[in-house]
Formats: C-alpha cells, structure tokens, sequence
C-alpha cells in the first residue's frame, strides 16, 4: 500500500482520529469535547465544545511566536503600478485597528457583514477583521451589478457594508461607489453604514450620517484583541451559482473550517510556512477565501495579492513576471487563464524572458482541464501541471493529487483521486454505485470533512433539497462523471443549470429569468456551449410574443444589455438568437440538455417524449449558423 493509500483509508475508516490528530496544529483556546457530532444528520458538526478564533490563528498565533517580520501579503499590482510587502506584525496592527473601527461602529459576535472590494489588501483586511470579531462577512465580487448586490444585502442583512471607491478592469475605470448607492437604494433591508476605502485614481462621494472614511475610521481606532469563538460558530456566508431571486449563502464554520485549510496547504499543495504562494483569484469566490486569504496565513505562507490579468496587464508575461519577481514555490489558477497566455503567446517568448526556476508546481481548478492547455503549460514550464477538482459548497478540494503526502502520476482529463476525507462514489439515478468506467452522479458519501458548508444561511430546508435529499445519505456535487479502476475520478459537467464560465459558477436559470422579463419575449431557454478560452459560454435562444414583428438582431442586443446590467460582464452573455420554437417534451419541458449537446457536437438521444422531433433539425441549422455545429 502506498503512502497515499494509507493516509486516504484512515481517514475514511477512522475519520474521528484522523481529524483529531488534524486539529492539533490549531491553537485553541479551549480543547473541543468531540471531534464530531454526529447526532442531526445531515447537519454535523466538527470539533463541538472548543474554544478558537481564526484571525487569532492566521494572525497573532506567527507573531507570538517570533516569525511577525516575515512578509505575510505581497500586493502586486500592475494596473496601479504598486507592489507593497505586508509583515505579519503589519497585518496584525492593520486587522486589530480596524476592527476596533468595527466594534466602535457596533460590529460584534454573530452580526453579518458585506464586504464588495477589489483585489487589494484591504479585502483580505476586512475580512480577518470580521473574523477577529466573530462577525460573518460576506463577499461580493466587485463585478456584480448592483441588482445582484442588493440581493444579497436583503440576504444577508449586514449592519455595515465596506467598499472601496473602485477598481481598474483592463484599461477602463469602474467606480464602485455608485454601484453599491444603486444596490442600497433597490434593496429593502437598511444598512446602518458604509466604510470606503477611497483609491488614488478614483475618489467616491460620501453619503452624510451613513458613510465613513475607511482612513479616518482607523485613525481614531484601537487595536482589540481576539473574540473567543465556538469552533461550530459561523466564519462567512458565501452566495453562490449568481443566482437570482433566493441566493443560495453557503456558510462555513470556524473550527473545521481552520483545520481542514491548514492542514491541506501542506498535503494538497506542499506549502511549509515562509514559502510564497500565489493563488491568481478573486477574494469575492470562494478560491479567494479558501487560499488567498486564510490558508496561506494559517500556514503561516507568503501570499500573493495580484490586482490584474494574465494578459494585458501589460502583456502575456505577467504571470511570469510575479513568479520570478516574488520567488513563488506555487500558484494556483483556472485553466482559462492559461488558455489566455497560451493564445496570446504560443511559443512562450514571454516566458524565455523570465528567471521561473523558483517555480514548483502549477494547480489548476474551477473548471475542467482540456489536454491541450495541460500539455502546453507542463512542456512550456518543466514543471507538474496539476488539475483539482472542487465547489464553492466545499471550501476545499473534493478531488486532487497531495503532493505533500506523495504525488501520484497524472492521467489527462482526471483532477486523480479522492482526497482524504472525501468518500466518493458515482451513482445512478436512483442512487445505486455503477461499474467503474461508467458515467453516473458524482455523490459524496456523508458526513462530509471539516471546512465544508455547514448548511444555507437562513434556510435549511433548502440546504437539504439542494444537497441531501436526491440520493440519501450523500452530498450530491450535481457533477457527473465516473471513476476508472485505478479510483481516478473524471469530472465531466454539471447535471444543472449551472455553467462555468472561465472558472465562475453562473446560472443558466437567472439568464433566463432576466430575459423573460424583456416584453418582446414569450419565453426563453439559455445554456452552455463549449469555448476554448473560457470553457463555458451561455448562448441563448428566444421565441417572441405573436404580433411582435421588431428585427431579432436589435432584441438580441437589448437581452446582452439586461443580462449585463443584472448579473454583470462576468455573465460573458453575447450570444442570443430569435427561432421560431424551441424543442420540448409532451408536457412541456424545454429540452436544454439536447440543445446543449447540439451546440457542442456530441452525440444524443432524440428523446422519446419529445413533442416535435423536427425541430431539432431546426436547431442544428441555427446553431451551424451561429457556429457551433460544425458541418
């Protein structure tokens, strides 16, 4: 049995003892009485009757023991031209002072925060903050569009909102504080105040009596010190899948949260403290939670902050620039970002100009890793290329290959195998295990590992149909796939709505929702077709109301500008297309997964309940037309 293998069964044949052993590298400041309660399935709970805080143990904990001179964040920013090194004992005294802010504005335990920010230190500022408190915060990428902001300010219901005065996207500047005056101003729910942190290029207007200087704030402000926290009581809420109407808030414990973060940056990612690592994300999705923020810093690692693109910023060399600048041992991205250099400079020139040899491995995730960019980044790099596989839901890795525990070799098109923790099975639809090599639901058998979603904010009734209900006894990812006969899982889309677009999870379903608002529409279906560079694209079909004779072409256009408006460019919603009908069945479900399958040239099944099998010829003719089916 190897290394792998032996760590792997004991976790999932002794889970308790493994775990246990796990926590011991978190200081707490009272032992837990139980590893886990098992008592309410599937509402379990890690580590019951300790006693932590996790600022405490990303911060304070490196400082108390002698390492606060050790740089804790680079900010490398090429949009702005700044690059600033963070120690931790900096760190500390900005979270400390600026909590103390929040707990003069009458932040404290149990109270929820919204935080809309771009990738600056401040964000990662705010957040150790809320968590010095024991306040829950909630991020929101600073893409969105204030629709999508408000609804999760309604959600959330934050006492205070912290923003910054904007952010630079490319060579344009978006000033974040209208957006977030627009959002307040649609939602219900009162927010008491606004922090802003103003930007030098960009300066937003304070509203009187509700708005605050994050400067000024901090200015006045004492440092406080940790609040003791439960292990079980809550870090974050985390909306997923931009969804409209009800969002769906994962929300993360503090306790399990902290020990399966930590104890991954060294067995997932070979990461030891002092060791710089670069995850190129965003802190507004869950990648930027998980190993931009707190498990670098509780390993006690450098992490980089990088305000810009792989490309553009100013050329297809930056990632290159950062590696050999910072001397980073790893980073972690999505796939579409290699595909981005890749196009822009194929032969790696860029690459020639830059010294990489303290470069020790490339993680990919958030999407799927084609063959082609894998084997592109490995020849072009000289080093592994390795593909993980996770969810927002999860906070870590499902799938993946633990170099620190022993790299095991990689098969294209595989994130390799189970992590430790995670029983993974593929089932059929009702529920029973296939044969390996066959493609079924990609299940999880429970109770999940720590650091996982504990449950939805607000609402567990959902929590269990979304996840628990389908098939009993297991998480349902809502992936499909199948496993080989070497246990190496192959993750092959999602069962859903849900697509992913250069590694960010969007609905199809609130795509729709926004263009069956546009009176033109009788009704409406939206799915995704595969793109080289993103993975995924949402492409859209519309029927219109009979008597409406307006040219297709200009509806078109008014549906990308509502989608964008509502959901934001992320959404990357351009393709729409006016047909006479769509494909459904007898009882009038619109066939998305045949339409999908069209526009990505794979092979399906006329279903037998479909009402007009014509109309599928229909549908090919304008999706070869459009250019994805190809002759």
């Amino acid at each position: 049995m190897g290394k792998y293998d032996a760590v792997f069964e004991r976790s999932i044949e002794r889970p308790e003892e493994f775990w246990g052993e796990a926590a011991k590298n978190i200081t707490w400041f009272k032992q837990f009485d139980k590893v886990l309660d098992d008592s309410n399935p599937p509402f379990y709970k890690w580590f019951v009757g300790g006693k932590m805080n996790t600022c405490y143990n990303a911060i304070d904990r490196h400082v108390e023991n002698g390492r606060g001179e050790q740089t804790a964040i680079i900010y490398d920013s090429p949009v702005t031209n700044t690059i600033r090194k963070i120690s931790y004992k900096e760190l500390l005294d900005e979270v400390s002072k600026f909590a103390g802010g929040l707990a003069d504005l009458g932040v404290t335990k149990g109270d929820t925060v919204v935080i809309y920010m771009p990738m600056i230190p401040e964000a990662a500022v705010a957040m150790l903050a809320c968590a010095r408190l024991g306040a829950i915060h909630s991020v929101v990428f600073g893409g969105f569009a204030p629709h999508e902001l408000a609804i999760r300010i309604d959600h959330a219901a934050p006492k205070i909102l912290i923003t910054a005065s904007g952010a630079i996207e490319g060579k344009k500047t978006l000033e974040y504080k209208p957006l977030v005056d627009s959002a307040i101003a649609q939602s219900t729910h009162e927010v008491e105040k606004v922090i802003l942190f103003q930007r030098e290029f960009v300066k937003g207007t304070l509203q009187e009596g509700r708005d605050i200087d994050w400067k000024e704030l901090v200015a006045k402000s004492a440092p406080v010190p940790c609040v003791e926290l439960d292990a079980t009581d809550p870090l974050y809420i985390l909306y997923t899948s931009g969804t409209t109407g009800m969002p769906k808030g994962v929300l993360r414990d503090n306790g399990g949260h902290a020990v399966a973060l930590y104890w991954t940056m060294k067995n997932l990612y070979n990461i030891d403290p002092g060791d710089v690592w670069w995850s190129a994300s965003d802190v507004g999705w869950v990648v930027g939670h998980s190993y931009i923020v707190y498990a670098p810093l509780l390993q006690g690692a450098t992490s980089v902050f990088y305000e810009g693109k792989p490309v553009g910023t100013p050329d297809a060399g930056a990632f290159w620039r950062v590696i050999s600048e910072h001397k980073v041992k790893s980073m972690f991205t999505a796939p579409t970002a290699f595909r981005a250099i890749k196009k822009e400079d194929p032969n790696g020139e860029f690459f020639a100009k830059y010294d990489t040899s303290c470069f020790d491995c490339l993680y990919l995730a958030g999407e799927r890793t084609d063959p082609d960019t894998l084997h592109w980044a490995e020849d072009l790099i000289g080093v592994p290329v390795i593909d993980h596989w996770w969810q927002t839901e999860t906070g870590w890795a499902i799938v993946g290959n633990c170099r620190g525990i022993e790299e095991l070799p990689v098969k294209e098109g595989s994130p390799t195998r189970a992590m430790p923790g995670w029983d993974v099975r593929v089932v059929d639809d009702v529920g029973d295990e296939v044969a390996r090599g066959t493609e079924g639901n990609i299940v999880v058998k429970l109770p999940l590992p720590p650091g996982t979603l504990t449950t939805l904010w607000k609402n567990e009734e959902r929590f269990i149909k979304s996840y628990m209900s389908k098939f009993p006894g297991y998480y349902e990812t809502s992936d499909g796939g199948y496993m080989d006969e070497d246990d190496y899982v192959y993750v092959m889309g999602r069962m859903d709505d849900v697509i992913n677009i250069a590694g960010h999870r969007l609905s199809t379903g609130a795509m729709e929702e926004i263009i069956s608002n546009h009176p033109d529409v009788a009704e409406c279906a939206v799915f995704g077709a595969d793109d080289k560079l993103k993975g995924q694209l949402p492409v859209g079909f519309f029927v219109v109301k009979a008597g409406v004779t307006r040219d297709g072409k200009e509806i078109k256009d008014e549906l990308v500008k509502m989608v964008r408006e509502s959901i934001g460019p992320i959404a990357c919603f351009r393709d729409a297309c006016q047909v006479a009908r769509l494909p459904k069945t007898r009882s009038g479900k619109i066939l998305r997964g045949t339409m999908r399958s069209i526009a990505n040239n794979k092979d399906y099944k006329v279903p037998s309940t479909i009402d007009d099998p014509s109309i599928l010829d229909e549908i090919t003719d304008t999706l070869t037309q459009m250019g994805y089916v190809k002759k």
